[in-house]
């Protein structure tokens, strides 16, 4: 099977797009990691499969994970996705209604090039995220390889675990993250989000993201972990948030006012992979 496909990226955090609607691709797990392979296919931290919608939307559009694993939301990847479906004039609208397994998002291009996505409101209630707690609290501790540490739960359309660290570059992402991902208090594993408040605007963030590892930037991280801020009194409603790949705007005015997020989306080559 041949399969045409553009690699972009947002912040670094990598993507093979795949427009679904004018070819037909069989994709299955191995097909989607070898898709995702570095050495042996083209190489990214997600995939992206663009569809017809089903409802009234204008788009759907499913999100993969390196291991082959559908995944709920994206918000580096919402981005592209807009980017992409305007640079081959699929729609002409700034604004569009688009599905993803985690719900209704509705992204908007802005004058400048850079993509605004509405991501929806966060969720708190344990069982919306999932995880397993007695009740709704703002921070839980969590226990991991006989110690013990303090987390955030919150669901932007997938799970998120955010703790709050004095130094990012010291956090323990690589050797702590995949324990956390994997944590029976989670059913369907976690992304781990480590979090520095720079002040009350600026915050710099590593996530490592389930099924993926560490990513130089993640979009529905950046808006968890903003979220966990303001509702801790740590941050204002808009913020800046620091990957090592590069900066995000954040908005949310709490609470079930949606979360908007505002970063570039970029088309790095498009190909072809006999798959």
């Amino acid at each position: 099977m041949k399969l045409k496909f553009t690699k972009m990226q947002g912040l670094g955090n990598d993507f093979v797009v795949i427009d679904g609607m004018n070819q037909s691709p069989f994709l299955g797990p191995e097909q989607l990691r070898r898709l995702a392979d570095r050495h042996f296919g083209v190489g990214c931290d997600q995939i992206l499969l663009i569809e017809t919608a089903e409802g009234d939307a204008d788009f759907r559009y499913r999100i993969f994970n390196a291991d082959g694993g559908e995944v709920e939301q994206c918000g580096n990847g919402a981005r592209c996705f807009v980017r992409y479906v305007h640079d081959r004039g699929m729609t002409t609208k700034n604004e569009i209604r688009v599905e993803t397994l985690g719900g209704l998002i509705i992204p908007r291009l802005e004058a400048n090039g850079e993509v605004t996505v509405q991501m929806g409101a966060p969720k708190f209630e344990p069982p919306e995220i999932p995880f397993i707690a007695d009740k709704r609290a703002l921070t839980y501790p969590l226990d991991i390889d006989h110690r013990q540490v303090e987390i955030s739960a919150v669901s932007m359309g997938n799970p998120h675990a955010v703790q709050l660290v004095t130094d990012v570059d010291h956090a323990p992402v690589l050797t702590e993250g995949m324990l956390i991902e994997h944590h029976p208090r989670f059913p369907q594993r976690v992304n781990a989000g480590y979090m520095q408040v720079v002040d009350r605007d600026h915050i710099r963030l590593r996530v490592y993201e389930r099924g993926a590892g560490e990513t130089l930037a993640c979009g529905t991280g950046a808006c968890a972990a903003v979220v966990t801020g303001i509702n801790l009194g740590l941050l204002k409603s808009m913020v800046t948030v620091s990957f090592r790949g590069g900066d995000l705007t954040v908005r949310w005015e709490g609470g079930t006012e949606p979360v908007w997020m505002t970063g570039p989306a970029v088309a790095v080559f498009d190909g072809e992979i006999d798959l």
